[in-house]
């Protein structure tokens, strides 16, 4: 029976790093990682490909003591530096930005000084791509400007972190209740949330602003902030925003969700860091409670009707929800009991076999719905394993800090 005991997350993390090392391609000192096993290609990025996999890694290294993980961040480390100056999308997920803050966290966790050195490299890359305005025309944190700002926070450029939002005042769209920014120069619709809205755009403007003390910035990321909190449709105890106004595809997306890119558990993440920034005012707080209390009580991680939770990874399922717990956790003080349905529920829905343990996420229009096991951050196994051996870790009272924090995700005090 699965308790969502230490040892169960554990032991689904053993089973996931087994998979995730068979799913490498091997090249002589090197190694990396395809978004799926039949994928003919590699990819360097945070998101789907070989950065995302290094902070799983470095995680099972200071987990588990063997000396086999770090070895293989430190090769993939080399695949991801070969590719720093000829990949050509510059962003926080999908670009050199992410690669530069999974280089120098391996340089940090391992002390590679080559890791260190791409890392540096990727920060000159960036440099020197920048036109006078940004990277390109995306505004928001997966592609855009304001994950550039903080992938260069992350890895110690104030300098370039400042250069990157210093377009949002200008881009500015004053509303009702605060400001809005286009997702990019001319998209109609307005989103809100983390990955593609206001509120990644807010998390960009606070960390940059509090890290170099300009209250300008910090004043812009409130005011952003409070036109996503004029959205609410779920106060006052729970908070629930819709996913863009006017509803984007309507037809294929949902209004409303609870995961970390367009939901609640996403929401409370940038309100825990308003929290920090402005630490006088009780309304961030009270916010992330809000969203907490929705996503507790939404239904997950049941899944109530075809297309509601069918995703178990990080970006927009159950792993990125375990997130949240996990801070909760060490926060707040709140139980385990929620983290361990979610956590329970991951064990019920994994593929466990000789091959190791793995996850199909579901697409409910598709035939067939079920999707091929991805390895990576977003979708795949390396993102359930940094929120499962962290579940692990804080229920044995063992240091509940990731090796490599991610610059989207503050660390808990």
């Amino acid at each position: 029976m699965i308790t969502g005991a230490p040892d169960d997350a554990e032991s689904l993390a053993v089973g996931a790093l087994e998979w995730l090392i068979r799913a490498a391609r091997d090249s002589d000192d090197r190694v990396a990682w395809p978004n799926t096993r039949a994928d003919d290609q590699v990819t360097p990025v945070l998101y789907n490909g070989t950065s995302g996999v290094l902070p799983a890694l470095l995680d099972a290294w200071r987990y588990f003591a063997d000396d086999r993980y770090a070895d293989m961040a430190l090769r993939g480390a080399r695949s991801v530096a070969d590719a720093v100056e000829d990949w050509e999308d510059s962003g926080l997920y999908t670009g050199v930005a992410g690669m530069a803050v999974a280089l120098r966290g391996v340089h940090r966790v391992l002390g590679d000084t080559a890791a260190g050195a791409a890392a540096d490299r990727a920060l000159a890359v960036l440099r020197s791509r920048y036109d006078g305005a940004g990277w390109n025309d995306w505004f928001e944190l997966i592609f855009g400007n304001a994950g550039i700002a903080l992938a260069a926070l992350e890895c110690g450029d104030l300098d370039l972190a400042q250069l990157a939002v210093d377009r949002y005042a200008r881009a500015a769209e004053r509303t009702l209740a605060g400001v809005q920014w286009e997702i990019r120069a001319g998209t109609v619709p307005r989103l809100h949330h983390v990955s593609h809205g206001t509120l990644g755009i807010v998390h960009a403007l606070a960390a940059v602003g509090r890290a170099v003390d300009r209250s300008d910035l910090v004043d812009l990321a409130v005011a952003g902030a409070a036109d996503v909190v004029s959205r609410d449709e779920a106060g006052p105890d729970g908070f629930l925003v819709a996913y863009s106004d006017p509803q984007q595809q309507h037809e294929r997306i949902t209004r409303h969700s609870y995961g970390w890119c367009h939901g609640p558990a996403g929401d409370a993440q940038t309100f825990r860091l308003l929290t920090h920034v402005l630490p006088d005012d009780p309304a961030w707080p009270a916010l992330a409670d809000r969203c907490w209390h929705t996503v507790v009580n939404s239904g997950i991680p049941r899944r109530i009707r075809p297309g509601f939770w069918d995703n178990n990874g990080r970006c927009c399922g159950t792993a990125g929800v375990l997130a949240l717990a996990c801070d909760r956790q060490v926060e707040r003080g709140d139980g385990r009991d929620f983290a361990d349905i979610l956590v329970a529920d991951l064990a019920a829905r994994a593929t466990t076999d000789a091959e190791g343990v793995r996850w199909s996420n579901v697409e409910h229009r598709e035939t067939p719905s079920d999707l091929a096991p991805a390895t990576g951050w977003a979708m795949g196994n390396a993102g359930i394993i940094r929120e499962l051996l962290r579940h692990a870790r804080i229920t044995a009272n063992r240091d509940p800090r990731y090796a490599v924090p991610l610059p989207d995700h503050l660390p808990t005090a």
